[in-house]
């Protein structure tokens, strides 16, 4: 699974794997063997019975026995971590529910308007060109600046994080990038005990759960990871079928929801993170005909599991019964936030650029190759060229050339090489700077209002009492809508996609 071979034609794979029953053995790199669950059923039953498969890596018996080598490029991606996403039971209650409190806290107003703000900033930049690498200058590029706010993020930190995780998630020199990103969190962690704010950095240490240094530690890298490689992935496959299939294009026209129905069929079809949710038997198991020994990893593969052919119905509009956000007591505590962010960058970007199309046919574009995700090299795409949106940009002070380029010569981000640093996002040392000033056109309530030195701005409740019971649950969505007008002209060719911002304002 870990193949060019594998990257180009998934679903092929599964076909072949599904022959062998509810779960087949795959090899997710050299020397790292599992079974993979391909059933949506049999995954259900994996997700939902802790009792009989448990999360918590320190019983994968290869590793700890030498037959997986320690540096295997799936090791930081599997092994045991202190947080919320590797424990059992009373751990995984009191990790996870950090966790939640600490998302419940954030304004789903804010953080769109801060994605708006981000996304027109980034537009800007290529917006005049006529071209751009969409995946190296604005899907990859966009997480990264919501997680450095989110999180109280310094720039150089930031960009020495997201080349650890980019690292991990594709396997390379994964030993090395995951040093990269405990030795990043920890400066993080210091930081925030110095300077606490209103970020989900500050929060996690004043929670009631008293987590300690290393619990920290590891429950960021499973935010921080799962907020920058699969959003990318998501808001960048969602670009690429809305570009590449009529279908959308012509729902548009005709005035339904193609963004919120482009994200349900990548989360169906293509979900960023296809095969994850790795579980460990507690005892040898039958699973429906499959033995399944102790200890040995059980991967699930929600993109397999998303298309078995017992669930084929036809249109899946507005169902979400995916598993792309997992399911049971692990789910995905961030789904309204990452769902929120992705749609808000799309519908951003098809506002501004109406016109946008591939810049070579959709069966051209690349897969990156890795067992867990399903992320692409490059999203080349031509438009007429647009002024810039006019707006104040976001709280960032510098975005690299090389990190927004477009689709020139030369090995652009995810073109396959060792993962370079990210943008400088920034001047130097010290936080994200707060929300600016608020624009003279936005009212008083706003939310794109100043996040002033202390304020808190991203809260969305108070900060609980240690006396009082702490909220709970994840972000309540909330509507995604821009209400910049089409950068084209009105006497410029208008393909479906000019309709979006009409229909958003009732025009």
């Amino acid at each position: 699974m870990y193949g060019p071979d594998f990257a180009a034609d998934p679903h092929a794979v599964y076909a072949r794997l599904r022959a062998q029953g509810p779960a087949a053995p795959v090899e997710l790199a050299p020397g790292a063997h599992a079974t993979l669950v391909t059933d949506y059923r049999a995954a259900l039953e994996v997700l939902r019975t802790p009792e009989i498969f448990g999360k918590d890596a320190r019983r994968w018996r290869a590793l700890a026995d030498g037959r997986v080598a320690p540096d295997n490029p799936v090791v930081p991606m599997m092994a045991y971590r202190p947080n919320c996403l590797f424990s059992d039971g009373e751990a995984h209650t009191r990790l996870r529910q950090a966790v939640t409190d600490s998302l419940a806290r954030i304004d789903p107003n804010a953080l769109r308007g801060y994605v708006e703000r981000s996304a027109d900033t980034l537009i800007d930049r290529f917006a005049g060109l006529g071209e751009a690498d969409l995946l190296g200058a604005y899907a990859k590029v966009l997480p990264l600046l919501v997680f450095q706010q989110l999180f109280g993020c310094p720039p150089e930190l930031g960009d020495r994080l997201v080349e650890g995780f980019s690292g991990i998630f594709d396997g390379v020199d994964a030993e090395r990038a995951d040093a990269l990103i405990t030795s990043s969190l920890v400066e993080l962690i210091a930081l925030k005990r110095e300077q606490p704010g209103a970020d989900m950095t500050s929060w996690l240490m004043a929670h009631h759960a008293r987590l300690s240094d290393e619990e920290l530690i590891h429950q960021h890298v499973v935010l921080i990871g799962a907020g920058t490689e699969p959003q990318q992935n998501l808001i960048a496959n969602a670009l690429r079928l809305l570009l590449s299939d009529d279908r959308f294009a012509g729902d548009l026209a005709g005035g339904s929801m193609p963004v919120e129905d482009a994200l349900d069929e990548v989360l169906w079809l293509d979900p960023p993170m296809a095969n994850y949710g790795v579980h460990y038997p507690v005892q040898d198991v039958d699973f429906g005909g499959v033995p399944l020994a102790a200890g040995e990893p059980v991967v699930v593969s929600f993109a397999a599991a998303n298309t078995d052919p017992a669930l084929l119905s036809g249109r899946r509009t507005g169902n979400r019964a995916h598993l792309a956000w997992s399911a049971g007591p692990h789910h995905c505590p961030a789904k309204d936030s990452a769902r929120l962010i992705a749609a808000v960058a799309v519908e951003k970007l098809l506002d501004r650029l109406p016109d946008l199309e591939l810049a070579i046919p959709a069966d051209r574009l690349v897969w990156r190759p890795g067992p867990f995700h399903r992320a692409l090299t490059a999203l080349p795409v031509r438009f007429p060229p647009a002024p810039p949106s006019g707006a104040r940009p976001a709280p960032v002070h510098d975005l690299s050339a090389s990190a927004v380029r477009g689709p020139g010569p030369g090995p652009g981000p995810g073109s396959g090489s060792a993962p370079g640093p990210g943008p400088r996002l920034g001047p130097g040392p010290g936080p994200v700077p707060p929300y600016e000033q608020p624009r003279s056109d936005q009212s008083a309530h706003s939310p794109q209002q100043a996040d002033l030195p202390g304020d808190s701005r991203w809260n969305a409740s108070p900060v609980p009492s240690r006396f009082s019971p702490p909220p709970s649950g994840s972000t309540p969505p909330a509507a995604t809508s821009t209400a910049r007008p089409p950068a084209s002209g009105p006497g410029a060719p208008r393909r479906p996609w000019s309709f979006l911002g009409e229909w958003w304002r009732g025009q």
